[in-house]
């Protein structure tokens, strides 16, 4: 068994690039790292090459590099690397469907990953990235959807000319407003919609507020002034899966 033990093999090398998002880009290429993100990646037949610790055996028919401890430290982005991660391919597109949620320049990569576990839980079919939102393929983010980013349809688009394609095509597109919204308990839900999630700290952009058929907002205690973006996201997807299935 070959053990690649250079920091400076040529593969190494190009392992570690993929920590930047433009050579995940160019290579259209991503890592995970660890059991868990591997085997969800595995199923997702996305794999095109495994790298292990030398003394971890994998029974797998898929080419696998066995490196040392100290090449897994270059290569990955944890304090402490585990003894398996995957060379993937990027995912491609699927049909958007009818349930989309708009993400409009977010920011935090765990943010991004608790809301695509919360958009797998309550059924949303795409999420939709605009312009200036985190990339998908970090690894922050793939590592705090805990797995669920194999399993959902996430694309990129310019909101600015998504949205009126979407109005187009019938699709009821909400966002939130404290202070016109509908109480999330009462809206009226279409077949087809696409809420949209802001940024962190400035919200939805106002352009794209004015591009919307409903608002709606979540009634909290008044001592509350907003909840993070990853809670809230997770509450209105929460209500809209009971809405769009009438529980």
């Amino acid at each position: 068994m070959e053990v690649i033990t250079s920091l400076s093999n040529e593969k190494v090398i190009n392992w570690t690039k993929l920590q930047q998002k433009k050579y995940r880009d160019l290579e259209n290429l991503f890592i995970v790292e660890g059991n868990h993100l591997v085997m969800e990646a595995l199923k997702a037949n996305c794999v095109k090459e495994l790298i292990c610790e030398e003394d971890k055996l994998m029974p797998i028919k898929i080419p696998i590099n066995y490196v040392t401890k100290e090449v897994l430290n270059k290569i990955s982005t944890l304090p402490s690397p585990p003894d398996v991660m995957a060379v993937c391919e990027k995912i491609p597109e699927r049909d958007f469907g009818n349930r989309l949620l708009l993400i409009d320049e977010l920011q935090d990569p765990g943010n991004l990953g608790t809301i695509i576990r919360s958009a797998v839980a309550f059924n949303i079919d795409t999420i939709v990235l605009g312009k200036n939102s985190v990339d998908r393929y970090n690894e922050k983010v793939i590592r705090a959807s805990e797995g669920m980013f194999f399993h959902i349809n996430v694309i990129s688009r310019d909101l600015t000319e998504f949205i009126p394609l979407l109005k187009s095509n019938e699709y009821q597109v909400l966002g939130t407003n404290v202070k016109y919204g509908t109480d999330l308990k009462d809206i009226h839900l279409r077949n087809k919609f696409a809420f949209i999630i802001g940024n962190e700290g400035a919200g939805v952009k106002d352009d794209l507020l004015d591009l919307c058929d409903d608002y709606i907002y979540i009634p909290m205690n008044e001592a509350c002034e907003s909840l993070n973006a990853g809670v809230a996201a997770g509450i209105i997807l929460y209500e809209l899966n009971n809405h769009y299935f009438g529980s």
